[in-house]
């Protein structure tokens, strides 16, 4: 981040860190888009955090009373929540200024115009951009849910019955009510927000000034909160999963074969009426597909990841063949690319369309490929991006997704038709012998029997020097 300072004020360019300010009143979903958007920020790759004042409010104060602590006559009450946003913001400075982070996700009321103008001269005295979202919503229906399906799972009511959590969390509302001020398109016209009303039926986006601020919108723009489930599923077993062999465009085994039949068993007794198939491009997906008997799509998003010149190779064999690319991958799975092919970082990135279009839909059967499939467990999961290449995903078993308040229930069942296993276990790597530079470029010459491989580091004061230059058959 490049700033310019100006007496105490840090004055944000370009690429500054982002504060996330959720607004709203309590049961307004303000949590649950929170946590969506920090999960889809950090699978695509910015560094995001956040922080939820109800938490350091639970952690200052062990045990809840009542709503009484919310009154706005309450003085104890006003300036322990003031204290806690406090430290929730410094805990937010030291993540964007100290650790690396790109983007905070500020989740707290911020009702009042005073409290966001105090949080807009903190983001300028530390030279971060703000980005307010708010949540506006008046069916008294989806409050009800909300409250019954969120909060009353919440350490505050741990002791009380439903009804007394209900009428105390309705009471606490209204403390609030009263000095509710929302987002307003001619005071706040200099603001950057979007405010969402009704569960996404309408929104109001105002002066949206970069590029993380409008990925942000188009997200918040295709999440919703309807009840669905998404199924997700590999090929049956291939040919080439027989020889293991990885990629290529092979067809069915018999065993492949006839868990295209049980799987077609298995969605028609689900009962989905408006279930979408979706597949990718390559044979084995469509072969599966097909036998459902029910009308599908394909994505070229979804074909498995490109393993460049190690396609239809063994393992064994690019080990034998290619020892350097081999042991690179096993330093760092996730960015390391094929060459001539692509990385787990890059597949991430194909499947952000995927990824949007899933949040839209309702009910989805994604038929695809462990790879493909590794990247949407990790969105929906919440996996990192060390975590997500060695994701068990294996052949024959169905994964049913049911998004919950705050995160995703996992269903794994299992088709009962045998398959060779394919899931490579994380190696033990050692780092001491091989340095991974993950903004790498490689240049790979190959002639009839030799392949040359140059490393070069990009960075913005020099080139480094060539890591390796190592001479293999091919």
């Amino acid at each position: 981040c490049s700033c310019v300072c100006v007496s105490v004020v840090s004055v944000c360019m370009t690429n500054c860190p982002t504060l996330i300010v959720t607004v709203g009143l309590p049961a307004r979903g303000k949590t649950y888009i929170s946590k969506k958007l920090t999960r889809y920020l950090n699978w695509i790759g910015v560094p995001t955090k956040e922080f939820n004042v109800g938490q350091y409010r639970r952690e200052c104060v062990k045990i809840y009373k009542s709503f009484e602590f919310f009154r706005p006559d309450n003085e104890e009450g006003l300036k322990i929540r003031k204290e806690c946003a406090s430290a929730a913001l410094n805990d937010v400075r030291q993540y964007l200024t100290e650790e690396g982070g790109q983007v905070a996700v500020f989740d707290a009321t911020n009702t009042t115009r005073e409290r966001r103008e105090t949080i807009n001269r903190f983001a300028e005295q530390n030279g971060l951009k703000v980005f307010f979202v708010e949540s506006v919503c008046e069916d008294p229906d989806v409050i009800a849910e909300n409250i019954v399906q969120v909060k009353l799972g919440s350490p505050d009511y741990t002791h009380c019955n439903t009804e007394q959590a209900v009428e105390d969390f309705m009471k606490r509302i209204k403390c609030y009510e009263n000095s509710y001020q929302p987002l307003d398109e001619v005071l706040d016209r200099d603001l950057s927000f979007i405010k969402i009303i009704d569960v996404g039926r309408r929104y109001l986006v105002n002066r949206v000034q970069d590029h993380i601020q409008s990925r942000i919108v188009y997200y918040l723009m295709n999440i919703h909160i309807t009840p669905r489930s998404i199924y997700l599923c590999r090929h049956g077993e291939s040919d080439l999963n027989v020889k293991g062999r990885i990629g290529g465009d092979s067809g069915l085994t018999f065993r492949g074969k006839e868990f295209a039949h049980y799987l077609g068993q298995f969605i028609h007794a689900q009962g989905i009426s408006d279930l979408k198939v979706w597949t990718s491009q390559m044979k084995r997906t469509i072969q599966t597909a097909e036998a459902l008997g029910v009308p599908y799509e394909q994505w070229k998003a979804l074909n498995e990841i490109d393993a460049g010149v190690c396609e239809e190779l063994m393992y064994e064999e690019i080990q034998q063949r290619y020892p350097l690319e081999f042991a690179l991958r096993d330093q760092d799975k996730y960015r390391y690319r094929y060459p001539k092919g692509e990385s787990y970082e890059d597949l991430v990135q194909r499947l952000e369309p995927v990824i949007m279009e899933l949040e839209r839909q309702e009910n989805v059967l994604v038929i695809c490929h462990q790879a493909v499939m590794r990247c949407l467990l990790a969105y929906f999961l919440d996996k990192s991006a060390e975590e997500l290449p060695y994701l068990k995903c294996p052949l024959h078993t169905v994964l049913k997704l049911t998004p919950v308040a705050y995160g995703c229930k996992v269903e794994s069942i299992y088709l009962n038709v045998d398959a060779v296993n394919t899931h490579r276990e994380r190696p033990e790597v050692k780092h001491s012998q091989i340095h991974t530079y993950t903004r790498a470029e490689y240049f790979i010459l190959f002639s009839n029997s030799d392949a040359v491989i140059f490393c070069k580091e990009f960075s913005c004061d020099s080139y480094c020097d060539i890591i390796s230059c190592t001479l293999f058959s091919a």
